[in-house]
């Protein structure tokens, strides 16, 4: 039987990614021991796939959360430890842990001394999306290759059900998931409440979701004072399932780089992902390339003077205002190549 430790701490894009992952070596794998040492709130997201065990760490508990990795992982030593965050978090947390392997990433994509904690390195890739570079570790265990990416996130009986009370009267509902973690990757809030009215005048009811922190919240309350097509507000009103549970109810999913971008991906919900920074065809819905709204490319001839193709993979650009390239005209656009798929 095999023992293996997966180190995955966050966000929530990366953990759905990864999720893909852990789940191929499940099936391929069934006999496999699992461990994950996970974030605390990437848990409460994941942390009921069964089959693997959670080992949370807690980075608000500083220096502590290093000695109770190892006291809790003190009596095994893996087969393997897929080292798949190259923070100088993550990698000091590797340290605590006792593997006969410790797999990381390829010389291009080792930062911040990440292969000083690593003895054996997954094969280097070029343009590879995120979530292929995730599954390159479970290549270098020598698991099965799939023919299709699957998630089988669970969702409890519960969480279905208070999601469907929520969203009963809503009919064919759209989220629209405004906010991510950096003020800079925010469309203009005037703009999606343009969106919102299009999508009310194609019959379509309007939701709003989030987290809990103050950003989610003020774009959220400037959305609202720009349009009343917003049927429903959950924005820092759902723990991360409840809000799973409605994403995988709602037709469609308009967000910029977010988690909630990657959740519905997990779900079978299409996206619309709106990108300016970073490039999408790394960072962007895995599986909903072709909806994505991106003026990355041309920012970053225009900031680097190189295409992206010519530049190391993952260069991103920067200002503050550059969502703001984005038009409501393009985003309008891929609604209504979503509209003429018969949504």
């Amino acid at each position: 039987m095999k023992n293996l430790c997966i180190l995955r701490l966050s966000a929530i894009g990366d953990v759905c990614h990864a999720v893909a992952m852990v789940q191929r070596i499940r099936r391929q794998w069934p006999d496999a021991r699992l461990t994950w040492v996970i974030g605390k709130v990437e848990n409460q997201l994941v942390g009921d796939i069964p089959g693997v065990n959670f080992v949370i760490f807690d980075k608000r508990q500083g220096r502590q959360a290093y000695a109770q990795l190892k006291q809790q992982l003190s009596g095994q030593t893996f087969d393997a430890l897929l080292v798949m965050q190259v923070a100088l978090r993550a990698n000091f947390a590797a340290m605590q842990i006792k593997a006969k392997r410790k797999i990381g990433f390829d010389w291009q994509r080792s930062k911040e001394f990440h292969w000083l904690f690593t003895g054996k390195r997954i094969q280097p890739q070029q343009h590879a999306h995120v979530l292929d570079g995730f599954m390159a570790f479970a290549d270098a265990l020598g698991v099965p290759v799939e023919d299709s990416v699957n998630w089988d996130m669970p969702l409890s009986e519960q969480d279905k059900s208070w999601a469907a009370e929520q969203t009963q009267p809503l009919g064919d509902y759209v989220i629209i998931s405004p906010a991510a973690s950096k003020a800079e990757r925010n469309w203009l809030p005037e703009r999606y409440a343009q969106i919102a009215d299009y999508l009310h005048q194609q019959g379509k009811s309007v939701v709003l979701c989030g987290g809990p922190g103050a950003l989610d919240r003020n774009v959220a309350d400037a959305i609202l004072a720009h349009t009343n097509a917003i049927r429903a507000d959950f924005v820092g009103k759902t723990s991360l399932k409840q809000m799973l549970a409605l994403i995988a109810g709602a037709k469609l999913v308009i967000a910029p780089d977010t988690g909630p971008a990657h959740m519905a991906t997990t779900v079978g919900t299409p996206v619309i992902g709106l990108y300016a920074h970073s490039n999408p065809r790394r960072t962007g819905p895995y599986l909903d390339q072709h909806r994505v709204v991106s003026v990355y490319d041309e920012l970053v001839l225009q900031q680097k003077g190189k295409t992206w193709q010519a530049l190391p993979w993952g260069t991103r650009v920067k200002g503050a205002e550059l969502m703001a390239r984005i038009s409501v005209q393009a985003v309008q656009a891929k609604v209504d190549a979503w509209l003429s798929e018969g949504y």
